[in-house]
């Protein structure tokens, strides 16, 4: 058997047996988005649960190689989630996939923006406009400026339009790479490891 052929087909046995992808919510994260697209993409019925940080994932998966944390290369932990985990997580796929458009939006008839709320991954497209606070996720600033806590917010088109805000300048989508980490079948009787 070729080696390269043997190697693709245990991937492959692996990514088809996940059925479930915790990453960062609330509704309407970039992470959300490419969780669906990553089971659309392979046919599959999976379930995505949204928590409020990425690493949340990992208090409530199963490590029996049917759950799975998505990630993204931005994602100012991501080496945590990575070099912390290696006794449990594996990173298994990789794909890129435009994001939602990323805004700077604010309350309408909110003229004035003194201060901003952002996710610390596109705080700098903002970085010389005010006073910049962070977020756990672009969803949830855009649920704070909405609340009135800050004057603008960087965040997703979609979590823009949800909670009623306006968009003040767009930057556009950002082609954006998304990383899939399956949790890790433990050794055990039976497993065929030592």
């Amino acid at each position: 058997m070729n080696v390269s052929t043997g190697l693709t087909a245990d991937r492959d046995r692996t990514l088809s047996r996940v059925a479930r992808i915790h990453t960062l919510g609330p509704s309407g994260t970039n992470l959300e988005k490419a969780a669906h697209h990553w089971f659309a993409e392979r046919d599959l019925a999976g379930t995505v649960v949204l928590h409020s940080e990425v690493e949340d994932g990992l208090d409530v998966m199963a490590f029996d190689g049917t759950e799975a944390i998505l990630a993204c290369a931005v994602y100012p932990r991501l080496h945590d989630l990575v070099f912390g985990n290696l006794h449990r997580l594996e990173m298994v796929d990789s794909f890129i996939l435009d994001t939602h458009d990323m805004v700077l939006a604010g309350r309408p008839g909110q003229t004035d923006v003194a201060t901003i709320v952002s996710h610390p991954a596109p705080s700098c497209l903002v970085a010389d406009r005010g006073t910049v606070s962070f977020a756990s996720s672009n969803s949830r600033a855009a649920a704070l400026c909405a609340a009135g806590e800050f004057d603008a917010c960087v965040t997703t088109d979609r979590a823009a339009d949800s909670e009623g805000l306006r968009v003040v300048e767009n930057f556009g989508p950002v082609p954006m790479v998304f990383t899939l980490h399956a949790g890790k079948v433990p050794d055990g009787p039976g497993s065929g490891t030592s």
